[in-house]
């Protein structure tokens, strides 16, 4: 949905929390499961929606017809599409998801021409209105998959080429697509600083701008452009909060490393201020076994990191050291109060805050798609007013 007065932009929820692969199944969402939350948010408005187009259906809206499709669809049903998902490649639900999720990454030609493909579709589909939009991506890959500087310089070279296309589709299109590239626990990007250095050592250097002047066939000049235009980062408000960071901190550091924000993720994870044994026995059931739920512990010596929320289960012992855990499990967003569990919350209400201030990003998503595996007690009896509620909430926050 479009936001008003202070809080410009667009508002809309991120369609990977259904379950699809195919193109059909992308229709599918647009025009049964999307309307009925907008039917409870803004049954009298055109409603925002950030689309999860997985690879096989990206190499499906290739075909010029099914585009037409999903326009249609869209139209018929007062939607619009102002960003992708464009990170979880392969199924997204079905299985063990894990550390499949980072792959391909972006060592990998296969992530380039997904990416690509998606910004054709996004491209296609944005509103006559609306020139830009935004795709956000893997981190780079999984930090134990990326080691050593050729491997680096391969997943730099793959992002210089896609922001080379971007700038193509742009000159072609009239239409700005940003890639954005979502720092999460234990990726190659994880912190916030770790991002600064990334695009300060390999893509804001001046190796990176000789290659992006090969790629594109522009000046010195153009190619910094280019490469600040459209690599840009998606902070997600969950991941930045598992890592003890608060949205003033993040937006301060990225804007002094003239780093653009392509879109914020709204999303919950879990805190727990006081870890002791009752504690672990209730996190267990948070322990789903299909997606990776990584554990950042902070003790006065500072932060230890667990790769998954059973490691850290596993390796818990008790101490006389208070130690506090932030989990990457997505929440709903309105939820605070879980038990003897808390959320992260305050973090997302310190960025919307910010936004009623000075809006940093037009790109706002609703991104919990743990819905299906959170504990049968907060489990939502009906998906669609869940994440209405979600929606709500969040409009409740930036005076909508």
């Amino acid at each position: 949905m479009r936001l008003t007065g202070a809080a410009s932009g667009h508002l809309g929820y991120c369609t990977n929390v259904h379950p699809g692969e195919s193109a059909d199944d992308v229709l599918h969402h647009v025009t049964t499961l999307v309307p009925q939350v907008k039917a409870a948010v803004v049954p009298d408005e055109t409603m925002g929606v950030g689309l999860r187009v997985a690879a096989r259906a990206a190499l499906e809206f290739q075909d010029d017809r099914r585009v037409e499709t999903l326009r249609q669809a869209l139209a018929d049903n007062d939607l619009y599409v102002y960003t992708i998902n464009g990170f979880p490649y392969g199924d997204f639900h079905r299985g063990s998801v894990k550390e499949r999720v980072y792959r391909p990454d972006w060592r990998d030609a296969q992530r380039l021409r997904y990416t690509i493909a998606l910004a054709r579709l996004l491209a296609s589909v944005l509103p006559d209105d609306v020139d830009y939009g935004s795709i956000s991506t893997v981190p780079c890959g999984f930090h134990r998959d990326l080691a050593g500087d050729d491997v680096l310089a391969s997943v730099a070279t793959n992002l210089l080429q896609a922001a080379a296309g971007l700038a193509s589709l742009r000159n072609a299109t009239g239409r700005t697509i940003v890639l954005a590239l979502e720092p999460e626990p234990c990726c190659h990007l994880e912190t916030i600083p770790e991002t600064v250095a990334f695009f300060e050592q390999w893509l804001f250097c001046e190796a990176a701008r000789a290659q992006l002047m090969r790629f594109a066939g522009v000046t010195a000049d153009e190619a910094e452009r280019i490469v600040r235009r459209h690599l840009t980062v998606c902070v997600d408000l969950c991941h930045l909060a598992v890592e003890f960071e608060t949205p003033r901190e993040a937006m301060a550091q990225l804007s002094a490393a003239g780093i653009a924000i392509g879109k914020i993720q709204i999303s919950a994870g879990l805190r727990v201020p006081r870890v002791d044994a009752s504690i672990c026995e209730r996190l267990s059931a948070f322990d789903d076994g299909i997606y990776l739920h990584q554990v950042v512990e902070r003790r006065d010596d500072g932060l230890t990191r667990y790769l998954d929320l059973g490691e850290a289960l596993a390796g818990f012992r008790p101490m006389g050291a208070a130690r506090e855990w932030r989990i990457h499990f997505h929440v709903p967003v309105f939820a605070d109060d879980l038990g003897q569990l808390s959320s992260t919350r305050r973090e997302i209400e310190e960025y919307l805050a910010m936004h009623l201030e000075k809006c940093v990003c037009t790109h706002l998503e609703v991104e919990t798609y743990t819905w299906n595996v959170l504990p049968a007690s907060l489990r939502a009896p009906h998906l669609p007013a869940a994440l209405a509620r979600e929606l709500r909430w969040v409009r409740a926050q930036l005076r909508q």
